[in-house]
């Protein structure tokens, strides 16, 4: 079973940043004040990054290093990932 790593964007802009087999679930949880203390002190907005690892190890090494980065950092990870998704469609149906 797969194992993901997620970004969660705070209503006051911050990022937090974590790792889950369901990223959605998880996400439910944090927005109904039962998650981490990071999101119960942070209002959690939205679930803006995700990223899929075959293995816990795999997923937390990576949440680890995404800890690392500073909000600048996080902010065009995120975009560059947004920007990926949104063309990959296009691309798909150019190949057909």
């Amino acid at each position: 079973m797969p194992y993901y790593v997620y970004i969660i964007r705070c209503k006051d802009g911050s990022y937090y940043t974590g790792h889950a087999k369901d990223p959605e679930k998880r996400y439910k949880v944090h927005k109904k004040g039962l998650g981490a203390r990071y999101t119960r002190i942070h209002e959690p907005e939205q679930l803006v990054y995700v990223e899929q690892f075959v293995s816990r190890s795999q997923a937390m090494k990576r949440e680890r290093k995404i800890k690392t980065l500073n909000h600048k950092r996080k902010h065009q990870l995120i975009s560059e990932t947004n920007i990926i998704d949104r063309l990959q469609p296009i691309c798909t149906l150019k190949e057909t």
